[in-house]
């Protein structure tokens, strides 16, 4: 049994990332990074927040030691400046991720009376949230791509080396293009969303990624997009789940839109055979998040289950495990 003391440590825990998505979303630490110190009454002028919520968060904040404290004063601990979204190593992803799982755990406690499944609205419903989804996304998995994906999977350089038009639906901030175009110089990029706010991030960060030229994104949904040329690669990055149910009849649309030798790129998290791993530590979020994912309509899916369905389409199929995730390419025949 899990002791009085370990609950209270956990739920501690979860305050503190409570305490640093609100700092996050309101741009207090990168502010305080720029003034380096500050009353709370410095910095609701330079921010434009209330000054009692401020005077209340600086004194949590400095509690659970995102702050320091100096006379009336506060600064960020090293702790609370890796949590500057501007950081490349920045950990707000655990914060907002904090705020977006308790949003999801209550919705799913009220819809387990009904069981209503809302779909993919209830990411919208905290306008504090869906602006930082896409960038969580980012921090949490771009790393992964660039080192362990991209150079180890060949489809990449060789649809590099033809030159190819990539395309991504569900791209939500563009980082998997962005990424890609970047470590892949010669292919060109169109990125679809759902959501006019990550279309909108996603093209104002490929400006000043330098990629305007080659990379373009547009609102399209999957059920329903078209393509101003045939795609060399279409990439769904941890979107497949979202549109399961079509089927067949979604695969075999996807392998039409694909040029010959074009593949389907698919990243989905590897749900597993045997759910007895789902107590190891690299597979608790999974099992988490696959009940959110009953929220919005969906459930994650076996590796053989997705490899399965690419070759009914008559894409070849081949199967790569990243850790508790996995890549399945679906090539097309033909030169």
């Amino acid at each position: 049994m899990i002791s009085a003391e370990e609950l209270r440590a956990r739920s501690q825990g979860a305050m503190s990332l409570h305490i640093a998505f609100i700092g996050v979303v309101n741009g207090l630490f990168s502010t305080l990074h720029r003034l380096q110190s500050a009353t709370p009454a410095a910095l609701a002028e330079a921010t434009g927040l209330d000054a009692g919520y401020l005077q209340r968060w600086c004194d949590a904040a400095y509690a659970f030691s995102w702050l320091e404290k100096e006379k009336d004063s506060f600064s960020l601990s090293e702790d609370g400046d890796s949590m500057r979204p501007e950081r490349a190593d920045s950990r707000m992803s655990a914060a907002v991720g904090t705020v977006l799982s308790a949003h999801m755990a209550e919705r799913a406690a009220g819809l387990m009376r009904t069981g209503e499944r809302p779909g993919e609205k209830v990411l919208a419903e905290r306008d504090t949230i869906l602006p930082w989804f896409g960038i969580m996304l980012e921090h949490n998995f771009r790393r992964t791509f660039e080192e362990k994906i991209v150079p180890h999977i060949a489809i990449f350089a060789e649809m590099n080396a033809r030159q190819g038009f990539a395309v991504d639906l569900g791209c939500g901030n563009g980082w998997y293009l962005r990424a890609l175009l970047g470590k892949c110089a010669q292919l060109r990029g169109l990125g679809l969303d759902g959501f006019a706010e990550n279309v909108r991030q996603a093209s104002a960060l490929a400006a000043e990624e330098g990629l305007s030229e080659r990379l373009h994104f547009a609102e399209g949904d999957i059920h329903q997009f078209q393509l101003p040329e045939p795609a060399d690669l279409i990439a769904m990055n941890r979107a497949l789940h979202h549109v399961w149910e079509e089927g067949g009849e979604l695969f075999a649309r996807l392998h039409d839109e694909l040029r010959p030798g074009g593949a389907l790129v698919i990243w989905e998290p590897a749900w597993p055979d045997d759910t007895m791993v789902l107590r190891e530590p690299a597979y608790r979020g999974m099992a988490f998040q696959n009940l959110t994912e009953h929220v919005q309509g969906n459930h994650f899916l076996r590796p053989a289950e997705i490899s399965d369905a690419l070759a009914s389409a008559g894409l070849l199929a081949t199967i790569h495990p990243i850790g508790s995730d996995v890549v399945i390419v679906g090539r097309r025949n033909g030169a």
